[in-house]
């Protein structure tokens, strides 16, 4: 048989078998403690958690489907010589974890941050992420408070696989929840100018049924149908009905999900097309400062407030984030 055309199974078994060779023991060679994790959110919150004492491997490169994501075999080898493994949950990288379950050593903690930040009670159910489908949103993230409880389970996650960093983890969630209330204060500052008929919602992706109500805004629809397909004739003729209805002055695209149908919906509906939203696309490039959370939401939300017709201005104080945050 060709090695080239090894079947990806076998190729990642393969893969894994030469990780467990050569990825034994805990602890990089620096010293520090080697975590996986999966969106970029998910790393520049558990880079800013663990600060100097940890080395963060992102499995899902940025600007990347993470709900569609296949992973590659060098996967296998950094989930198996990570001391933490570090996801979301709620079925967003149903592939990562399989292989993470398979793959990790003895002891190694998969953390699921999303399904420890709240209630089951709590989870939403909408357009892309229907109840009947059985998964709910996994998009907890998007909104900024409880991204501090990502960051508490982060550093509690952290403290179990290294102990002696506890006092740096604590201290380094803190000092982020900190940054995040302060950004909340913001946001709520700067959604206060926009009138509240304007505060509608209705985005490409369906990322923000959490950040929606955390600041008064109404989620009138997604454009994305629930199979991530783009949507039908049919259903783009609703959502333009919808839009038209609502007087929605704006529709929210996603960097991550171009869409050459949202133009065509905001044409005919008559609203302002904004394409610059991001759910898991942190600004920059890695190691940028400006790469991380905290950018990423201030982002955001300063392109949909103007967007809606509000002053952006509380947003232009927030200071700017510190490498990992």
């Amino acid at each position: 048989m060709n090695r080239l055309a090894l079947p990806a199974a076998l190729a990642l078994a393969l893969a894994a078998l030469l990780a467990a060779a050569c990825g034994a023991g805990g602890g990089g060679a620096d010293g520090r403690v080697r975590v996986v994790t999966t969106v970029s959110p998910l790393r520049s919150i558990v880079e800013r958690v663990g600060g100097e004492r940890v080395r963060v491997t992102g499995l899902v490169p940025e600007g990347t489907n993470s709900h569609t994501f296949e992973p590659p075999p060098s996967a296998v080898r950094a989930i198996a010589r990570a001391d933490l493994i570090v996801v979301n949950g709620l079925n967003l990288e149903r592939r990562i974890i399989e292989l993470a379950e398979a793959n990790r050593r003895e002891g190694v903690e998969i953390a699921r941050l999303a399904e420890g930040a709240i209630d089951p009670d709590e989870y939403v159910y909408d357009f892309t992420f229907p109840r009947e489908g059985g998964d709910p949103n996994p998009h907890l993230w998007t909104d900024p408070i409880l991204a501090i409880a990502y960051a508490g389970l982060a550093r509690d996650a952290l403290t179990r696989a290294d102990p002696d960093g506890a006092t740096v983890y604590a201290a380094n969630a803190e000092a982020f929840a900190a940054d995040l209330r302060e950004l909340d204060a913001a946001i709520r500052a700067a959604v206060a100018t926009v009138p509240p008929e304007r505060r509608l919602l209705l985005t490409y992706h369906d990322s923000f049924p959490y950040f929606g109500p955390r600041y008064g805004f109404t989620i009138i629809g997604a454009i994305q149908p629930s199979d991530f397909s783009e949507p039908s004739p049919r259903e783009v003729a609703a959502l333009v009905r919808q839009i038209r209805e609502s007087g929605a002055p704006a529709v929210f695209g996603s960097e991550v999900f171009p869409s050459e149908t949202l133009e065509t919906i905001a044409r005919e509906a008559g609203a302002v097309q904004v394409t610059a939203l991001r759910d898991d696309d942190l600004p920059g490039d890695p190691g940028d400062p400006e790469n991380t959370y905290l950018a990423m939401m201030a982002e955001n939300a300063r392109a949909i407030v103007t967007a809606l017709g509000g002053d952006a201005a509380a947003l232009d104080a927030f200071p700017p984030a510190p490498a990992g945050g």
